[in-house]
């Protein structure tokens, strides 16, 4: 009886107040005197509190005063609507306390997108931030993004005072306050260490982007990122094309060259946003979404590389024709002499190759115009001969092969100058793939080391075909190191006996390819490939250096993980996956801001904005973003406007007072203005 009618009888005298009857109290018998229907609403009453109690809720005169007002509007239950449990922390519950804030609960929900709209004080931030920590508690996203407007300092935080983060904490302190409510206080720097939590001005949303003439993978080869528009493909991690949703400029920012341990680099702004897994996120199985400037000073641990970024899949790019088979093309760009003053020759000591070249003649259809691949007597050396002699009918005629090497440019090229064709480079995973084994079976080969799995190795004295070896490899989703052997203070070689200097460097190019992709055809070199096994590719961030200020650029693409190729086929993304996101004080926003904002949410993701209409702070006029949206948004499905009114307020009674008080001198303001309006037109009249 002391919990429901509390101390002193504080909750009866409420209740009676509050209700048309007389309530007597003896014992434990409450009898109630007064009109039936008044009469039943008290026991309704009553009834309410007890099932309050029942469910381990504990009695306030707020809590009395809101169960009358909710069981008075015909609502929700009060034991439905204040026995809610959202996140309990030592002891304390965090739960709606009116019907509106229930609703408001339940749509975020079953939705993927909650506008959350009213006065101070209704709770639309802190329910937010708890249904957010829940979320991330019971694993349904891997993070959470808080984030408002700084608008009261224009958004040039550079003028104000101190270090970046006692520019940007007094603009983001609520939401620092609500996390402490809800969290240990011990675990909250280490989840916003770990990139868990971020808490950031709506600005720094923005900024996820990349300077315009960085490059981005497509069908058709790498293009400029500035040159993109909505509805183009793009290359996600999956190798396979995927449409650019949105473009959007950024505008001058500083920007920094990350560059990975085999030398691929990229240039991005400090948020950009980067999905690496670090060795405690392997052992768990995970993957973590960083920015950049959450890596820098932390690329290592324990002197061993910290963020390994993600392997492309093969990139699928579109296929073309091409004059001669790949794996032949690859096996004379290592042995074969195209230099156009002799009949093409190759020479090589494995037959199985010269069986394999004789195949590809046959495959692009030389072997119809006569092409084949001879020998004159010597064990090692063949020419690429035209059968009965180049002279038809007593014309003339060109040998086929030398008519192929001349149209893919080749012809006249060297041991240093050779290359593989664009026609080549630019074509599906088979053709890419045939021309690197071609090139692998003659100058490349598995190193195989003890109790180590088995890299792949390959020369070349060309620097253009050493390039174009690394982009066959990255782009069927291998990595690729090299590195120059000089050939200054080098012993000379041998050749019959004699020494041979070296004339030229050489280029030594160490591949680890994915599991499932052959790096060679011949059999010797498969067979001591495949028994110890070519390992897993991987990619770790070595370095991230300032590289000055760029006109910089984001794009959205339609991909399930928001991932797509940026330079040297690195995976990167600026979309947000599996993240619960919070936009406060929305009110502040631009129209522009909110496109921006709404046009981040990636897959598996929800977002929450939150905002007061009455309380816009925007400078010079600006039409406020959340006064549009609503308008732009309305009848798009899993979008939801949840309106709360004073009646939700749950900060001291006298502020939802004060609000109905502002809202009456408004009504009363703009009643005056129609007024002075109408008597303007009649006198005009």
């Amino acid at each position: 009886m002391v919990a429901l009618l509390g101390v002193a009888d504080e909750f009866l005298r409420l209740i009676e107040s509050s209700v048309g009857t007389q309530i007597d109290v003896r014992g434990n018998a409450i009898t109630v005197t007064g009109q039936p229907g008044e009469v039943a609403f008290t026991q309704r009453v009553f009834d309410e509190l007890l099932a309050l109690l029942d469910s381990g809720h504990e009695l306030s005169a707020d809590v009395v005063r809101r169960s009358i007002a909710m069981m008075r509007s015909g609502g929700d239950r009060p034991a439905d609507v204040l026995s809610m449990n959202i996140v309990s922390r030592r002891g304390r519950s965090i739960r709606p306390k009116t019907v509106n804030q229930k609703r408001y609960v339940d749509a975020i929900d079953n939705h993927t997108i909650v506008f959350g709209l009213g006065p101070a004080g209704t709770g639309k931030t802190y329910l937010a931030m708890a249904k957010a920590v829940q979320a991330l508690q019971s694993k349904q996203v891997n993070r959470i993004i808080l984030t408002r407007p700084a608008v009261e300092a224009g958004e040039r935080l550079g003028f104000l005072p101190g270090t970046l983060s006692e520019k940007i904490d007094p603009y983001l302190r609520p939401l620092y306050d609500a996390l402490h409510d809800m969290l240990d206080p011990e675990s909250i720097p280490k989840l916003m260490e770990a990139g868990t939590i971020e808490v950031a001005p709506l600005a720094y949303m923005r900024g996820r982007a990349q300077p315009y003439d960085a490059k981005v993978l497509t069908p058709d080869g790498y293009r400029e990122l500035g040159s993109l528009q909505v509805g183009d493909l793009v290359t996600g991690s999956n190798g396979l094309p995927t449409p650019v949703l949105g473009v959007y400029p950024q505008g001058a920012r500083e920007v920094y060259r990350v560059t990975a341990q085999d030398g691929a680099s990229t240039l991005a702004c400090a948020e950009h946003l980067w999905t690496v897994r670090t060795p405690s996120d392997k052992r768990r199985g995970r993957s973590r979404t960083v920015q950049t400037s959450e890596m820098m000073g932390q690329l290592r641990a324990a002197h061993a590389h910290r963020f390994e970024l993600p392997m492309m899949e093969p990139a699928a790019m579109e296929s073309q024709d091409v004059p001669l088979d790949p794996y032949a093309l690859g096996l004379l760009l290592g042995d074969g002499c195209l230099t156009l003053t002799t009949t093409p020759s190759f020479s090589t000591n494995d037959l199985e190759l010269v069986e394999r070249l004789q195949d590809g003649l046959d495959e692009s259809g030389l072997t119809g115009d006569g092409a084949e691949v001879w020998s004159h007597g010597s064990p090692t050396d063949f020419v690429l001969r035209r059968r009965g002699g180049g002279g038809r009918g007593g014309v003339i005629t060109a040998n086929p092969v030398t008519a192929v090497i001349r149209e893919l440019g080749l012809g006249g090229t060297n041991s240093f100058t050779k290359f593989v064709p664009h026609a080549y480079l630019r074509n599906s995973v088979a053709v890419r793939l045939a021309v690197l084994q071609g090139l692998l079976d003659t100058d490349g080969g598995p190193v195989v080391q003890k109790d180590r799995t088995t890299r792949i190795q390959y020369t070349t004295i060309s620097e253009r075909l050493r390039d174009d070896v690394v982009f066959l490899v990255r782009s069927l989703g291998g990595v690729a190191y090299w590195r120059t052997r000089a050939s200054l203070g080098r012993a000379p070689g041998l050749a019959r006996g004699r020494a041979v200097r070296y004339n030229h460097d050489a280029f030594v190019v160490d591949i680890r390819l994915p599991a499932g992709i052959a790096p060679f055809r011949l059999t010797r070199k498969q067979q001591r490939y495949d028994a110890s096994g070519g390992g897993r590719p991987m990619r770790f961030i070595e370095s991230i250096e300032p590289a000055g200020v760029r006109d910089t650029l984001c794009i959205q693409v339609a991909a399930e993980d928001s991932l797509y190729v940026t330079d040297d086929f690195l995976v990167t993304h600026n979309t947000l996956n599996d993240a619960f996101i919070i936009l406060d004080e929305a009110q502040n926003t631009t129209a522009e801001q909110m496109k921006m904002f709404l046009t981040r949410l990636g897959f598996g993701s929800k977002v929450v904005v939150t905002g007061d209409t009455t309380q816009v702070d925007l400078p010079g006029g600006q039409q406020s973003g959340l006064r549009v949206v609503r308008r732009i948004l309305d009848g798009v499905d899993d979008i939801y406007f949840c309106e709360l009114s004073s009646a939700d307020v749950v900060r001291h009674r006298l502020v939802g007072e004060i609000v109905d008080a502002y809202a009456r001198f408004d009504a009363e303001g703009a009643a005056d203005a129609a007024e002075a309006r109408e008597r303007r037109a009649r006198r005009q009249a």
